[in-house]
């Protein structure tokens, strides 16, 4: 899963982290460096970190590299943190529930990793940044300040987009919407058979499904100025008709789908798409690692598709989910942790990630993909559908807002009936402004 909805602990004030330094004792011992990394146990699995430590020890004997992995990465090293013990190296994205990358970048607490992409990857010609695939660094993602500096650094990239099963729709001779006219015509069809035509897994992963529809509906200066808090943004029509068309789509949620949209239950909602009860969901490539062993219909095989056009043969938009890897400010070894980044950017290290599906934004790296994988990937090669990189603007912490959680999660209060659409674009009106003032 690409975030475990961790609730309990999630706020983390700038002054728990940022108070202490360094615990004496860590980093450098029998003529070693000690490198401390932790990452997120995401759909790609563990053992891929574990093979690229080995490669990465071999090629660097003086540094030894000790490696945190969890699916709930933020409980464990957090509390460290708060003590003054960084991690060197952290493979976390932004979009989580608990929020730690956003924190981080909020407070200032990130290494500006703007020389690593200036510097020749360990073992090759080519820098970093040579490598790289164009415009995969300089959005709000990498560069959160809009300062020219890059803070984080785009590790994997995968489209997102509704998965849905391409058997069922071959078997019952439905086609994919290519406007959310024939989205909702479909709704209607696939009731009669008692299919549902939408669910997500948890309203988190609204997100890919918002950006796509806002630059939609808007084009991608309206989808900027949202991201950028611009005065009166959601009171706009364009932001009333995204609204519209989402409310209208939850409509046809399966009825499952807020009860076991949670960290312990949201694969059921993954498996409604499985078993043919549900037709569409918010995703990433990851779901096919991650469902990889759960029984499925006859002829199930998995499809991928941008959301419906707003407008007939309109400019389609497809989220581009990008996993971060950065560096405390904090943390002890830097040196070491600049080095062992530039290192993940190498062929070698991207031929075990590629081995998990975990494709990097690196030049010719897709073509080592899975024929499964390769398909998803192909939606970068139609001209109608343009990649989305990106996410909310940074800004100064505004205690009680969270405009991600008004935007994604209010999804479950539309569908049980305890919001109205007037209280949703109220209430992100004023999460904006609120952003906008401190900031944005």
């Amino acid at each position: 899963m690409r975030r475990s909805l961790v609730l309990a602990g999630a706020a983390i004030t700038a002054l728990g982290l940022l108070t202490g330094c360094a615990a004496e004792g860590d980093g450098q011992g029998a003529g070693k460096t000690t490198l401390s990394v932790a990452a997120l146990e995401g759909g790609y699995g563990r053992d891929m970190y574990t093979k690229v430590i080995q490669a990465y020890e071999s090629a660097h004997p003086d540094v030894d590299v000790q490696l945190q992995i969890s699916k709930s990465i933020e409980d464990e090293i957090t509390p460290n943190m708060k003590a003054g013990r960084f991690p060197d190296v952290v493979v976390l994205g932004q979009g989580r529930k608990a929020a730690l990358t956003e924190t981080l970048i909020k407070d200032k607490a990130l290494e500006d990793l703007t020389p690593v992409l200036q510097a020749k990857v360990p073992g090759e010609d080519k820098t970093v940044g040579d490598k790289l695939i164009e415009g995969i660094v300089g959005n709000l993602n990498t560069n959160p300040y809009g300062d020219g500096k890059t803070y984080t650094m785009p590790m994997y990239y995968a489209p997102t987009g509704l998965f849905y099963n391409k058997g069922l729709l071959d078997k019952k001779g439905w086609k994919v919407p290519a406007t959310w006219d024939e989205m909702f015509e479909l709704g209607e069809t696939a009731k009669k058979d008692g299919i549902a035509l939408f669910t997500y897994p948890t309203a988190g992963y609204l997100d890919s499904y918002f950006f796509s529809l806002l630059a939609d509906v808007g084009g991608e200066q309206f989808y900027t100025d949202v991201m950028t808090y611009k005065q009166g943004v959601w009171q706009t029509p364009q932001a009333r008709q995204a609204l519209d068309l989402t409310a209208r789509l939850l409509k046809y949620a399966a009825p499952t789908t807020v009860g076991y949209a949670n960290e312990q239950d949201f694969t059921k909602n993954q498996q409604s798409v499985l078993d043919n009860e549900a037709l569409f969901m918010p995703n990433g490539t990851w779901i096919v690692g991650e469902m990889a062993d759960a029984p499925r219909a006859d002829g199930f095989a998995w499809g991928l598709t941008p959301l419906p056009a707003v407008t007939e043969g309109g400019k389609r938009y497809i989220t581009t989910s990008v996993e971060s890897v950065w560096v405390p400010a904090a943390a002890r070894n830097k040196d070491a942790a600049k080095n062992f980044v530039a290192y993940l950017y190498s062929d070698e290290a991207a031929k075990i990630f590629a081995a998990s599906d975990a494709i990097q934004p690196i030049e010719g790296v897709a073509g080592s993909l899975s024929e499964e994988n390769a398909e998803f990937y192909k939606v970068y090669d139609d001209p109608s559908v343009a990649a989305l990189v990106g996410g909310f603007a940074s800004t100064a912490p505004v205690k009680g807002v969270d405009i991600k959680a008004t935007l994604f999660d209010t999804a479950n209060s539309i569908i049980s009936g305890d919001k109205t659409l007037d209280q949703w674009q109220a209430a992100l009106n004023g999460a904006s402004e609120k952003l906008r003032q401190a900031g944005g």
